[in-house]
């Protein structure tokens, strides 16, 4: 028996071991899970994101790093755009891409309840750039389709 997978294999990161000393936006708690500290990971990183009723955090973007979130428990409003000018609404299991440098802000959509996400990132580097931009006051709804699903209405 091979002993060099037991130190090179599988890494379990226990929910009392997230770290919460991660570059923060206003508005979230963010707490890093799967990093090259705690995992070995050499390419990706991952975390928990928290939101707290009614709240929503500062336009941000992170940089070169494609991000995937995830959504556990509560509706997640996306605003995205120079001006945040475009907006959409995700609930649980639904899945969220932001492509890299795309300015954005996530908003938890309901008054009662936290909005729970899980986020992967394509990079180790914690990257986000809090941003001072004008924002638009109403932004226009964009459904999220893709090439091989038709749009629902």
């Amino acid at each position: 028996m091979s002993s060099r997978w037991a130190n090179d294999g599988v890494r379990i990161i226990r929910a009392a071991e997230l770290d919460p000393n991660t570059p923060q936006t206003p508005g979230m708690q963010r707490a890093a899970a799967v990093t090259a500290a705690s995992a070995g990971a050499q390419r990706m990183w991952a975390g928990t994101v928290t939101i707290e009723a009614a709240a929503r955090t500062g336009a941000h973007h992170h940089g070169e790093l494609e991000s995937i979130i995830y959504v556990v428990s509560g509706r997640a409003g996306m605003r995205w755009g120079d001006a945040l000018e475009f907006s959409a609404e995700a609930g649980p299991g639904d899945f969220i891409f932001v492509p890299p440098f795309v300015p954005h802000q996530e908003l938890n959509a309901s008054r009662h309840e936290p909005l729970r996400c899980v986020l992967v990132r394509s990079g180790q580097e914690p990257i986000v750039v809090n941003l001072d931009i004008a924002t638009a006051d109403s932004p226009a709804r964009v459904d999220w389709i893709d090439d091989l699903h038709a749009r629902g209405e």
